[in-house]
């Protein structure tokens, strides 16, 4: 019995070769993990549909016009492309207003997560519902890491490799977006407790 996997490596160089299929298998094997991140990023599933063609066809045509370069994962490299096509959508639309900056604070220790009724569970939905409301109002990078972060559950590391900056500057994002985060529920005057 041969349980040999066929790396994404091998997949790109019999896509390159002219086996269509293999292209069909390196997609499905990452579609799930990079469309979920571009539907959390954007919360619209028809903007994250057209947001994910986008990144397959631009990786196709990386492909094709031969420029794409091994340096590191696979994954690592699409999730880059959607990040830049995500990134690039926001700048076109300039909806995302910046906040000034204010006393470190992380609001994702706030929220009580322990749910035992279902009037518990309600007011904490609510309150994720207003959370995530409010990081819409993030820029772009602060709101990109800290969606990786504590929706998709990257490591400080990939969310790096994936938005092409250093482990500091991820992590300095992070702190930013959380200080912002602080000044909006202020602002906002959100109850984080029940």
């Amino acid at each position: 019995m041969n349980n040999y996997v066929v790396s994404d490596q091998e997949l790109i160089s019999l896509y390159l070769q002219g086996c269509q299929s293999s292209l069909e298998d390196l997609i499905n094997r990452h579609k799930s993990r990079i469309f979920s991140y571009i539907l959390t990023v954007v919360k619209d599933k028809p903007l994250a549909e057209d947001l994910f063609q986008d990144t397959f066809m631009k990786i196709i045509n990386t492909f094709r016009s031969g420029n794409y370069k091994e340096e590191g994962k696979f994954i690592h490299w699409a999730m880059r492309i959607a990040h830049n096509l995500i990134i690039d959508f926001y700048r076109k639309q300039k909806r995302f207003p910046v906040v000034p900056n204010s006393d470190d604070f992380d609001i994702f220790e706030t929220l009580n997560l322990l749910e035992k009724t279902v009037e518990d569970r309600i007011i904490t939905d609510q309150i994720h519902r207003d959370v995530r409301k409010l990081i819409d109002y993030l820029p772009d990078e602060q709101k990109e890491v800290l969606v990786m972060r504590h929706y998709s559950n990257m490591s400080f590391k990939d969310i790096a490799e994936v938005t092409d900056v250093s482990i500091n500057t991820a992590l300095g994002r992070m702190r930013y977006a959380l200080i912002n985060l602080r000044k909006l529920i202020q602002e906002k005057e959100v109850i984080l407790t029940q």
